[in-house]
């Protein structure tokens, strides 16, 4: 008798780019994960840990103002956002459970920012997928450690880690 494996999951779109007018640093995800496409918005998941972590990048709030007020303050301080992947199947909001990846464009992008300092990258899937589609850029590509609550390093190692984005940010003043 044969058994029957469960349909595959319908592949799930990401999120359009997110670029202030000057953007010196592209923050890069792998994949909106279920919270976050349901929502509308990156990192809509109440437990993950991006939107804190970017608190310590920018010196400024971030956890207390609403989505478009978080989105206008990264903005002040040149900070853009997008995914390595622009569609998948996936069961989860895991990105080990990603298949049949699509990924964005992210070269042509990365070619119109004329002010982009450095590409932060959450997470090791963002990591390894941008590093081989930007080889050669000029800017460097920083690795982060995933702002996901699935990753379990503590929240002060992820943050110590991801301070180091603010030598790219814009500086009021």
């Amino acid at each position: 008798m044969m058994t029957r494996l469960p349909p595959s999951p319908e592949p799930v779109t990401g999120l359009p780019p997110v670029l202030p007018d000057r953007c010196t640093l592209l923050v890069l995800g792998s994949l909106p994960g279920r919270a976050s496409i349901a929502a509308g918005r990156y990192y809509g998941h109440p437990r993950n840990h991006f939107w804190t972590l970017m608190e310590q990048v920018i010196g400024a709030p971030l956890v207390v103002l609403g989505y478009a007020g978080r989105l206008d303050r990264l903005g002040e301080h040149g900070v853009g956002l997008w995914d390595v992947i622009g569609s998948a199947r996936r069961e989860s909001s895991l990105d080990g459970d990603i298949r049949d990846a699509v990924a964005n464009p992210l070269r042509p992008l990365v070619e119109r920012l004329p002010h982009l300092r450095a590409i932060g990258c959450n997470g090791a899937l963002s990591a390894r997928t941008a590093s081989r589609m930007l080889h050669g850029i000029a800017q460097p590509i920083v690795p982060l450690p995933s702002s996901s609550p699935a990753y379990t390093l503590p929240f002060a190692a992820k943050a110590q880690a991801w301070r180091a984005l603010g030598a790219f940010i814009l500086t009021r003043g």
